[in-house]
């Protein structure tokens, strides 16, 4: 971060210190910002958009923020879609990123008078329903654990993503302290913890693993639940090459099977079993029951055997 004025420097410690979020949340606010300043850079001082990469931001000044205008971020966005390609989504993180800088900016520093992100849209995204696994599929996802290496630990981790619903970043972050008889803690976004329950599956699946657990050889004061063949906690891109590697023995083929989609899958499969949407709300950690709310779709089947016994259905 030397390489960034200072005021850019202090948001992202502000993001961490104060505001709790996560290492990756930084890593995106970071890029996002970087990406902004750079093409602002470029738009300012006439410079190709193929030497954007080689820019340096470090001496943009606080005066240089002050002159950027509502008109300037909807240039940037328009980059981000016609030139970069980024998604709906891709750029609605962008507009999220930038009104919290501005918004520190003018609230918390008080080093511009004007927020120009203020009236900043988010691009509309296309609402889908979210991709998940059937009961018999969940099953073979399972069952595929048998044939690889390191089955205990595999199946133990697609075990708690399948029945509780935890964020990837959530299972690489858990410690041999998380667990209390019945009783999990889970660090989430934000910093915010939460309590769920492992049910028997998921004690028996541990119980396993930990018969087998390859010791920790690292220097954290809290050891990893889940541990690599050397020793070192486990990365989430060690997790998603796992994931890959179980699906396709189980020949399962619903666009690449992601802890995600066992996210979705474990808080629909609940959903449907009769789980409240206020208890999944906080089985999952989501801040707002909106964002719990896509897991109410209906099943097709469901839809047409209700559309089926209308009593005017008859001949």
């Amino acid at each position: 971060m030397q390489n960034y004025p200072k005021f850019l420097r202090d948001f992202l410690i502000y993001l961490t210190t104060i505001k709790g979020k996560s290492k990756r949340t930084r890593e995106e606010y970071e890029y996002d910002l970087v990406l902004f300043f750079r093409f602002h850079l470029c738009m300012q001082q006439n410079l190709p958009l193929e030497t954007l990469e080689n820019v340096s931001i470090r001496d943009i000044a606080v005066d240089d923020v002050r002159d950027i205008t509502l008109e300037d971020l909807y240039v940037f966005l328009e980059y981000c879609e016609e030139i970069r390609h980024n998604s709906a989504s891709s750029r609605a993180r962008k507009v999220a990123t930038l009104r919290a800088f501005f918004k520190y900016m003018r609230g918390k520093r008080k080093l511009i008078d004007d927020n120009p992100a203020e009236e900043l849209e988010s691009p509309k995204q296309v609402k889908r329903r979210p991709i998940y696994l059937k009961v018999d599929e969940a099953q073979s996802l399972l069952q595929a654990t048998k044939s690889g290496s390191h089955y205990e630990r595999n199946h133990c981790i697609i075990t708690f993503f399948l029945h509780l619903g935890l964020r990837v970043s959530e299972l690489c972050n858990l410690n041999m302290s998380s667990l209390q008889g019945d009783q999990l803690r889970i660090i989430g976004k934000g910093n915010k913890e939460r309590i769920v329950f492992c049910n028997d599956i998921c004690l028996e699946a541990l119980h396993a693993y930990k018969a087998v657990r390859t010791p920790y050889k690292g220097d954290e004061v809290d050891e990893p639940l889940f541990t690599s063949q050397k020793g070192t906690r486990l990365t989430r891109q060690r997790i998603a090459k796992m994931l890959k590697a179980v699906s396709e023995n189980a020949e399962l083929t619903k666009g690449g099977i992601t802890p995600h989609k066992l996210r979705h899958t474990s808080a629909t499969l609940m959903y449907q079993a009769g789980a409240d949407i206020r208890s999944l709300q906080h089985i999952l950690g989501h801040s707002s029951v909106a964002t719990t709310q896509i897991y109410t779709h209906i099943e097709d089947d469901s839809i047409r055997d209700v559309l089926a016994k209308n009593p005017l259905n008859k001949k």
